[in-house]
């Protein structure tokens, strides 16, 4: 049974979810799962194969059910760090189990510092900690291009052009850079501009964090018990580079799941990963195999 409650704050409301009682009636702590930008229906199928765990997921702030009291969608890494410690505090279930993708994987990281009681292991899936890699100021540049042809022609072309960046292999060169917006079409995507300009994905309102901000000493000092985890499939690819940079800044090597940045999708977001084999792989990896 999935029991949906919020939390009210001053600056914003947030919506999660608790599969299973509180708690938990196995012993195990709770398996906290998080994404940016990305609400928790993405995490539906997942959840589905830890029915003997007690599970919460939550919208980030500006995502989903979740709302900020100012009615802006810009959240960033500290900001929903501090929305998962609030939720972990309002239910009392710290140390938690957390599985954290793409920037949910980035806030996890940032937690881990901030508030290290709050979580005994992160699984961190793909943090794209573009900065730490040497084309840093092309991926940057990548970036900002995606942005503008969002901003210039609407949904269907900007994230035309983030799918064919994210599908990049390997360092970006001027020659990527140069190249021009990919046809929505090709991808079965819109070709009309409905006017919105509010997917945070696409208009740089969620922001992700830079070496500057998380500190990899303090990483490598916490007790946190932090495994970076990358997809299969994203071998040289933006994520699949940064988990091993990654990885490799913290003395490890990145731990492989099946698929890609997706992988533990299940038709969510129309996008088939294979939940069933990631769960299996997720619980390895957080029993320590």
């Amino acid at each position: 049974m999935t029991e949906t409650r919020m939390l009210e704050t001053p600056a914003v409301t947030l919506a999660y979810d608790v599969r299973g009682p509180l708690p938990p009636a196995d012993g195990r702590p709770v398996l906290m799962m998080v994404g940016a930008p990305m609400d928790a229906s993405g995490f539906t199928s997942l959840a589905a194969h830890f029915g003997d765990r007690t599970v919460v997921t939550y919208d980030p702030r500006g995502m989903g059910r979740s709302t900020l009291n100012d009615g802006s969608t810009a959240q960033s890494a500290e900001q929903n760090a501090e929305d998962i410690h609030a939720i972990i505090a309002e239910l009392g279930i710290a140390p938690v189990e957390l599985f954290g993708s793409s920037g949910g994987a980035i806030s996890g990281l940032v937690l881990s510092t901030a508030y290290p009681d709050d979580v005994s292991v992160l699984v961190a899936h793909e943090p794209p900690l573009t900065g730490l890699l040497p084309d840093a100021d092309k991926v940057d540049a990548a970036e900002r291009a995606v942005q503008a042809v969002y901003q210039d022609k609407g949904w269907g072309h900007g994230m035309a052009a983030f799918l064919a960046m994210v599908s990049w292999k390997g360092e970006f060169t001027d020659e990527a850079l140069a190249a021009p917006p990919p046809d929505p079409a090709a991808f079965g995507l819109p070709t009309e501009d409905d006017g919105s300009r509010d997917d945070p994905l696409l208009s740089g309102g969620s922001d992700d964090v830079t070496p500057e901000d998380l500190d990899l000493d303090d990483l490598n000092a916490s007790p946190v018990r932090i495994v970076v985890a990358v997809g299969a499939e994203s071998e040289g690819l933006i994520t699949g580079r940064t988990s091993a940079v990654l990885a490799e800044a913290l003395g490890q090597e990145a731990a492989v799941f099946p698929g890609g940045h997706g992988g533990f999708l299940g038709g969510e977001f129309g996008q088939q990963g294979d939940p069933e084999a990631f769960a299996v792989r997720l619980r390895a990896v957080l029993d320590g195999q």
